[in-house]
């Protein structure tokens, strides 16, 4: 039997000594004949699945330990209750095994419905959703966005990107512009104003949901820059939005978060360039992560949108000259992919 499958075992054994402490007052034989149905899975090793029975649907995380660790998913759903997010709750826990009980947000993410005419609507709620995290306070046991995770992040395009899905290396050259452009998308993150970052703020990790929206995936909750969080809602792994709407997306989170104290940079422009180097940084990393996923874990149909990314910047070194050396960079691993190896 597959481990997956022995590990799925585990969790509905589990699942049904928990039920009966849930719904005391529910039949156990029917507790154990509701369905339980794959709901999602991710670019992690965490699975998802839907308990459907009365008197509502569970949601249950199946987390292998020593791959992924299910305390951080705890820890931050009770931080961001606190700021009145609407999370998952916490029904029962088995760390040690990586399962956890929650309840059911829903089953249709920001992903499944957006479009051009409802996204405004979508997003302002988003926008509100994110204000209220960005005003919890800095200074908890979350770790910080520092130079060094900065970095490694980084480093995941040369080494997974560039090494392994080009199957090259970087010259003396490249990699001395590298280096240079890694350092200036570092200090231009490190110099922004800190608050909470979820650092996977996106559509996919959102649910249509009472109070909307329904927020997941927050694990690798950190405190970084300001601009990180609300790039990432509109630069997006799965769609892509005109970057004049984008603007004023941005500039409408930028208004209102000055209005309620949150510490972003006093002139607008100021605040689009660090947003737009907080993208092309977190761009970079994401070309290296799913050229891992494909390469390490087996999962090819990530890097399909490896080209959006590579848009997402593009746009970016057009109106920031001072990235003329990432726009070298690139293009000089354009070609050096139209030779032969």
């Amino acid at each position: 039997m597959p481990d997956e499958d022995v590990r799925l075992k585990l969790l509905e054994n589990w699942l049904q000594e928990c039920l009966p402490q849930l719904f005391p007052d529910q039949c156990p034989r029917a507790l154990a004949q509701a369905p339980l149905i794959s709901a999602s899975s991710d670019a992690s090793f965490r699975r998802y699945f839907r308990w459907q029975g009365e008197p509502s649907s569970l949601i249950v995380m199946d987390a292998p330990p020593p791959q992924e660790n299910c305390r951080p998913f705890v820890n931050v759903a009770e931080l961001l209750a606190t700021a009145g997010l609407n999370v998952p709750k916490i029904l029962a826990q088995d760390l040690d095994r990586g399962f956890l009980l929650l309840n059911d947000l829903g089953n249709k993410t920001y992903l499944d419905v957006i479009n051009s005419d409802n996204a405004d609507g979508l997003f302002e709620d988003a926008i509100q959703a994110l204000l209220a995290l960005q005003q919890l306070p800095v200074g908890g046991d979350l770790p910080s966005y520092d130079e060094a995770l900065l970095r490694r992040e980084l480093q995941l395009f040369p080494d997974w990107y560039v090494q392994r899905h080009l199957n090259r290396e970087f010259t003396e050259e490249q990699l001395a512009l590298w280096q240079r452009v890694s350092q200036l998308l570092i200090d231009s993150a490190l110099a922004q104003p800190k608050v909470l970052v979820h650092r996977d703020y996106m559509p996919r990790n959102l649910m249509i949901s009472e109070p909307n929206p329904g927020v997941l995936d927050f694990q690798d909750a950190v405190y970084g820059p300001v601009t990180y969080d609300i790039t990432c809602l509109f630069k997006d792994a799965f769609l892509s939005w005109p970057e004049a709407r984008v603007r004023t997306w941005l500039e409408r989170y930028w208004n209102l978060a000055r209005e309620q104290g949150i510490a972003v940079q006093a002139d607008f422009e100021d605040f689009y360039r660090a947003s737009d180097l907080m993208g092309v940084q977190r761009h970079l990393k994401v070309i290296g992560i799913f050229s891992r996923i494909c390469h390490r874990d087996g999962k090819p149909k990530y890097v399909a949108d490896v080209p959006r990314f590579f848009a997402y910047i593009e746009a970016v070194l057009e109106r920031r000259p001072e990235l003329a050396e990432l726009a070298e960079l690139l293009n000089s691993l354009k070609t050096a992919v139209q030779e032969p190896a």
